[in-house]
């Protein structure tokens, strides 16, 4: 498919700002302030459920904007580390001790690998590159490579002989794992961290968790026991995913509360800003989880038929996935400007490039799911770009 002059620029300044971002993506905002003239209709690059966007900007709306108390959300103080936590624990059923809020979840996965792992860390990949990047400079990284032959899926087996042989100090599962999606069962897991009571941190990031399901009804998957019946799991959630709001950058950690308390004596007093602390007083509320529950299974229902549409595109290997978003391989593309390129200045489509993913090559994409009439579009483009390569 070939580009006209002016695409080929705006190819080039995207590609700019991707060597800008390092391994990870440039936002929608800055493509767009720096490159005017480029359209994007759709967002499926970044990972988050619209539904639940919607749902939140019904309450704010509601609850701030009508009521002009937005004010008070902007000008005034939110509250400190503990109280929010306190907010939290009534959630999830965790003592607020043993929660550590952060500005996202990013914030927490620093905090979580420059105070506590000191010595050597495995890391699955291909994975969330922070894991690795964001390490101390006297922490040995050793990989775990997930195998394309099978899928991308974690062999628990082979992973427990190999932590076992490793003696790593700490370990961390992303489950479901990005960018592929593959989702470790719960027995499974717990097969895993009851097999090594000698590694000191199991970190355990469930930031996908609530869109992974075992059953047809798309049951809630909690992992708050296996944090209580072993001391040494770490687990961290990002909410901007599964309630799609990561302009307000929102996540949490469960730990130890030791440490937590060595945290909070270092720091992260004010960490939060006003509106995710509005957000999760809001997540404290019955009424307000169980609208968010109903977007959530039908969000889970329309990507599920989404990635089979996908799997129906004969140029396209999709991966197994219980995410909201699929590990694509793309098996017939021969033109100079990669696939992500054409999508993204033809057809107004923001798509993650895999190319930077260590135990990955430029043969692979992820594609997020967004809204049905979003993934109808995206099927719709996808099969014309391939009926005209």
């Amino acid at each position: 498919m070939q580009f006209t002059k002016e695409q080929r620029i705006i190819a080039e300044q995207i590609k700019t700002l991707k060597h800008a971002a390092g391994s990870h993506s440039p936002s929608i905002l800055t493509l767009t302030q720096q490159i005017p003239n480029l359209n994007i209709d759709i967002d499926a690059c970044f990972l988050s459920n619209p539904y639940a966007t919607d749902l939140f900007m019904d309450y704010m709306k509601h609850d701030l904007i009508s009521t002009q108390s937005i004010r008070n959300v902007l000008e005034f103080y939110p509250s400190q580390n503990g109280v929010i936590a306190e907010i939290l624990a009534q959630r999830l059923g965790i003592d607020k001790e043993c929660l550590f809020i952060g500005n996202g979840a990013i914030e927490v996965i620093q905090a979580i690998l420059h105070n506590f792992v000191q010595h050597k860390i495995i890391v699955n990949i291909p994975t969330f590159s922070s894991y690795y990047e964001f390490s101390n400079a006297k922490t040995e990284v050793v990989f775990y490579q997930l195998e394309k032959d099978k899928n991308f899926m974690l062999d628990v087996s082979s992973y427990i002989e190999f932590v076992r042989t490793q003696k790593p100090q700490s370990v961390v599962i992303i489950n479901p794992n990005n960018p592929n999606g593959g989702y470790i069962p719960y027995e499974d897991l717990r097969t895993i961290i009851a097999n090594l009571p000698e590694v000191e941190n199991i970190i355990i990031d469930e930031s996908f968790l609530h869109f992974a399901f075992e059953d047809d009804e798309y049951k809630f998957i909690s992992y708050k026991t296996l944090f209580s019946e072993f001391p040494n799991v770490i687990l961290i959630k990002s909410m901007s995913k599964d309630f799609g709001i990561a302009g307000i950058r929102a996540g949490y950690g469960v730990m130890a509360k030791d440490k937590v308390s060595k945290l909070l004596n270092n720091g992260y007093l004010w960490n939060s800003n006003g509106l995710s602390e509005y957000f999760f007083r809001l997540y404290a509320q019955d009424i307000f989880t169980n609208k968010y529950e109903s977007v959530r299974k039908l969000y889970i229902q329309q990507t599920q038929d989404f990635f089979m549409r996908l799997s129906e595109i004969p140029q396209l290997k999709i991966y197994p996935s219980k995410a909201n978003f699929a590990l694509i391989e793309i098996l017939d593309w021969k033109e100079d400007l990669d696939f992500v390129m054409t999508m993204l200045i033809k057809y107004g489509i923001y798509i993650r490039t895999c190319s930077d993913k260590v135990g990955l090559d430029e043969s692979f994409i992820r594609l997020a799911s967004r809204s049905k009439s979003e993934n109808d579009q995206i099927i719709q483009a996808l099969t014309d770009v391939f009926s005209l390569a």
